[in-house]
Parts: C-alpha cells; sequence; structure tokens
C-alpha cells in the first residue's frame, strides 16, 4: 500500500512531535510536494552564482557573469512557481509547464542553467508537478463501498445458483429412479405364425397298386 493509500493515525495522547510529523504528513500528501521542492533548489543556483562573493586569502572574487537580472528573474520565478504548486495545487499544470520551459532557458541565459546545477532538479520537478493527481479520501471510500456491496452482491447469487444446480440434479435422479421402477408397457399379443404344413407332397407318396395288377402277379 502506497503512502498516499495508509490510513491516518489517531491524533489522540500524542506528543508535539507526533503532532508536527503528523501534520506535515498530511500537508505532503495533499500537493505535489517534491514536485515544488525540487524546483525551488532549481532556482537557488541559477540566482546565486552571478551575485556570488568569494574571499580567498583575504582577497574579494565577484563571480559577475553575463546572466546578471535574467538570472535573478528566472531564479525568482522557479521559486514562486514551487510555492505555488505547494499552496495552489489546483495550477499544478501550469507551474510544471512553467518550470520546465524556464529551466530550459536558463541554460543559455544564465550560465548554462547555474553551472548545470539547477538543470537536472527543475526538470524533474516540472515533470513531477504535471504527473502528480489527488486521491480525495472519499473517492476511496466510495470505491472500497462499492466493492464491497459487489461482493455481497455476487455470494447470494452464487448460492442460489448452487441451490438450483443440487435441485435440478435431484430431480434428474428421481426421474432416472421413476423410469426404472416404472412397470413395462403392455405389448399387444401377436397373432401366431401359422404352422408348417408337413403333410407329404402327392409326389413323394408311392402310387398304390391296384386289385388288377396283385392278382396278375
Amino acid at each position: 500500500m502506497s503512502s498516499a493509500l495508509a490510513e491516518f493515525r489517531p491524533a489522540e495522547h500524542e506528543n508535539p512531535a507526533q503532532w508536527v510529523r503528523r501534520v506535515f504528513r498530511n500537508f505532503r500528501r495533499s500537493r505535489p510536494f517534491y514536485g515544488g521542492l525540487l524546483a525551488m533548489i532549481a532556482g537557488v543556483p541559477i540566482m546565486y552564482f552571478p551575485y556570488a562573493k568569494l574571499s580567498l586569502s583575504g582577497m574579494t572574487v565577484q563571480m559577475a557573469t553575463t546572466g546578471g537580472a535574467g538570472s535573478l528573474i528566472i531564479g525568482v520565478l522557479l521559486i514562486v512557481l514551487g510555492l505555488t504548486a505547494w499552496f495552489q495545487p489546483a495550477v499544478r499544470f501550469f507551474a510544471g509547464v512553467a518550470t520546465t520551459l524556464l529551466t530550459l532557458v536558463s541554460v543559455p541565459v544564465s550560465n548554462l542553467s547555474g553551472f548545470g546545477l539547477a538543470l537536472l532538479p527543475g526538470l524533474i520537478g516540472g515533470g513531477l508537478m504535471l504527473a502528480w493527481a489527488p486521491n480525495p479520501p472519499e473517492a476511496a471510500a466510495e470505491a472500497v463501498g462499492a466493492g464491497t456491496a459487489e461482493s455481497t452482491a455476487v455470494e447470494p447469487t452464487a448460492q442460489n445458483g448452487t441451490a438450483d444446480t443440487v435441485a435440478s440434479a435431484s430431480a434428474s435422479a428421481s426421474a432416472s429412479a421413476e423410469g426404472a421402477t416404472a412397470p413395462l408397457p403392455v405389448v399387444p399379443a401377436q397373432a401366431e405364425p401359422p404352422a408348417p404344413d408337413t403333410a407329404p407332397a402327392a409326389a413323394d407318396v408311392p402310387p398304390q397298386q391296384t386289385g388288377d395288377q396283385k392278382e396278375a402277379r
């Protein structure tokens, strides 16, 4: 579970350090915090180097470069855009696009974007502002409630389907049992086949001798 979806700890019986931590956590989760932080970090080196002064062995070295007022304006705008993303999350898209464009403009205008120290923080911060999206607790609670309702609605349906299956199976079994024990249908009596004629044929009977023939013999 991500930090944005984690539940808040109860605020009862907490010391000042825990209260500060809880308030800061709530503040960080409700806005593009890291995008604004990187944008402000990118603005510092851009506006610092054109006006920086270094002391080496009692000798003051002023880094007066060609950046001048352009570097100061870009650095201040980046810091303002970072604060805008913190306290006005609704305009995070404008702040992200402006941060990315100002960072790219600072490459030729402000000493290669503060000698390269502000290039990556500015681009990453602008991308984080554009990619961030709020996660309201109400929407999450509604989604959880809808999922619970669907699960509870599916359970009775599954139970009804199981009961219907069992009932149909029992009905089929009873029908099969009744069919097995039912009396066989009465078949009408068939007519007896005609008896075969076993009498000897006339051709097979030898002719009877007449009395005249017997006398002649």
